[in-house]
């Protein structure tokens, strides 16, 4: 063997192998130890927002998979037979205020009739001047029945536009009340058949802060 050259320098605190296995087994194996812990923590940590994730998967898809609610045709129908006693011809007069003076005498008409298997009440109502038989009113209401609100509305048309209420049974069973807003306008509108078996209607008209007025009374009876 070779011996070493005198003079030659040794490395400071030994060979590098040396250094390594320098330090006592017990403090390397804590090290690997740390180690192992740092792992595995990271896989828990990874585990837990797996599971979180899995979770909200299967806590939302079921919600919004879920079907939209189906309405009770039997319920809705059962509700329109209650303004049976609206079907049919009615003719008559309408006394209309619009503006000072008397009010204008027309000759009304009034027809109700079931559509879609008695699921909507349809409801036309016509005047016409008595002078002349021009046509001067005309208004076109659907009346349906909303089983989750348990509530009627009412769709009416005149005059191009259109606007949308609740409509109340009165308590007797033989009349409704509704009303319109609008801007400062507001209606309200009582409809009611008679003992003697006529459809009468009184409609009032505010506007802003002043008081209520009438604005159209109708007098309607059956027609065979």
């Amino acid at each position: 063997m070779r011996g070493t050259r005198a003079g030659s320098p040794r490395p400071a605190g030994g060979s590098l192998r040396t250094q390594i296995y320098a330090k006592p087994v017990w403090v390397q194996l804590a090290n690997f130890l740390m180690v192992m812990v740092r792992v595995q923590a990271k896989a828990i940590h990874f585990n837990m927002q797996v599971k979180a994730l899995i979770y909200c998967i299967a806590t939302l898809v079921p919600s919004m998979a879920q079907p939209p609610r189906a309405p009770s045709i039997e319920a809705q129908r059962a509700a329109m037979k209650k303004l049976e006693f609206l079907v049919g011809r009615w003719a008559g007069e309408a006394h209309v205020l619009r503006g000072p003076g008397e009010p204008v005498v027309l000759a009304q008409t009034e027809e109700a009739q079931y559509k879609l298997d008695g699921l909507v009440l349809l409801i036309e109502g016509v005047g016409r001047s008595k002078e002349d038989g021009k046509l001067a009113f005309q208004a076109l209401g659907i009346i349906s029945y909303d089983d989750e609100s348990g509530s009627y509305r009412m769709r009416a048309f005149n005059d191009g536009r259109f606007l949308e209420t609740d409509v109340k049974l009165l308590d007797n069973g033989k009349g409704i009340t509704w009303g319109f807003a609008t801007g400062q306008f507001r209606t309200s509108s009582v409809l009611r058949i008679t003992e003697k078996g006529d459809w009468t209607e009184l409609a009032e008209i505010t506007i802003g802060s002043q008081p209520p007025r009438k604005f159209m009374e109708l007098n309607v009876s059956p027609q065979k």
